[in-house]
């Protein structure tokens, strides 16, 4: 049996990290410490004020220049950060690209070079650099996840919103499309303004415009505010906390997890340290792994 040591597991991220035997571990460490994300951050944070000066007026020569330098700058220490996270993979290199945040700043990095003549191309991969931060902040992590697990949930939402935008539209178009045309006139202005609608805005003028038109306006925005407007929007948002609940909760469960790992290799260190193993020893370490097993195991789901 391989011995296990407490870099076995590092806490990356906001989330536990295995590093297998292939990983060169003192590297890894390195790339995952927190001063090393700190100062990765400030990079970013700096390299973010110089891009927003570039795009000031008046700005003196010099000022330019130095900007542009920090840009520059910031660029090489991006590639310096990105080949040492490279590096950490040792003989399997092909593993970096196994997560999606790697694969977004190999390419973001990565092909900077390739758009040198193209500046607007350029200009939105030193935007995308700046994207980079999220990874830092665990509350934008948490969002971030929270926003992919709600899409599935969200596109049923707005496949049944579109229907119910296209029946109303249908319905404007009877109602009011023979005298105001412009906003009723067909399928397409019909539906633009009820999605104008969807914000209220403008809802004074679409409803004293219908009211001249049909008794049946009434009725007709009354019931889209209080369906559409009111109604399905919340359960949108309903939908989005839910899925930040539960990003917030694998948040926890994986600061849990860390913490529980730490003390069982800790306390395996302890146990192989003089080379005997007791009953009480071995039944401590069954205990630890069983918090282990219960804090991975799934929630069951709240009715």
């Amino acid at each position: 049996m391989k011995e296990l040591d407490q870099q076995t597991f590092v806490n990356a991220y906001g989330g536990v990290e295995y590093l297998p035997e292939y990983r060169i571990k003192w590297l890894a460490r390195i790339v995952y410490s927190k001063w090393f994300e700190f100062l990765i951050a400030a990079v970013i944070l700096t390299n973010a004020i110089a891009l927003g000066i570039l795009t000031l007026q008046g700005l003196s020569v010099g000022a330019i220049r130095a900007a542009t330098t920090i840009d520059e700058v910031a660029f090489w220490v991006y590639v310096g950060e990105l080949s040492l996270r490279l590096a950490s993979y040792g003989k399997k290199p092909w593993m970096f690209f196994t997560r999606g945040w790697n694969i977004f700043d190999f390419l973001v990095i990565g092909l900077s070079p390739f758009f040198q003549g193209q500046s607007t191309v350029l200009r939105l991969l030193r935007l995308f650099r700046l994207i980079r931060i999220f990874r830092f902040l665990p509350e934008v992590r948490i969002l971030s996840t929270s926003i992919v697990k709600s899409i599935p949930p969200l596109m049923s939402m707005s496949v049944l919103i579109t229907l119910l935008l296209f029946l109303y539209g249908m319905a404007g178009v009877y109602l009011f499309g023979s005298e105001a045309t412009q906003s009723w006139g067909d399928i397409g202005s019909s539906m633009k303004s009820l999605f104008i609608l969807l914000t209220l805005e403008n809802f004074p003028i679409y409803l004293e415009e219908g009211l001249t038109i049909s008794p049946l306006a009434l009725p007709f925005f009354l019931s889209y505010v209080f369906l559409i407007v009111f109604a399905v929007l919340n359960v949108l948002i309903g939908i989005v906390l839910n899925a930040m609940d539960e990003a917030r909760q694998e948040e926890k469960d994986a600061n849990k997890e860390v913490n529980q790992l730490s003390k069982i290799v800790a306390s395996l260190e302890r146990v192989i340290s003089d080379g005997k193993t007791s009953q009480n020893e071995l039944d401590f370490l069954k205990g630890e792994l069983a918090k282990l097993k219960q804090i991975r195991e799934p929630k069951p789901e709240k009715i």
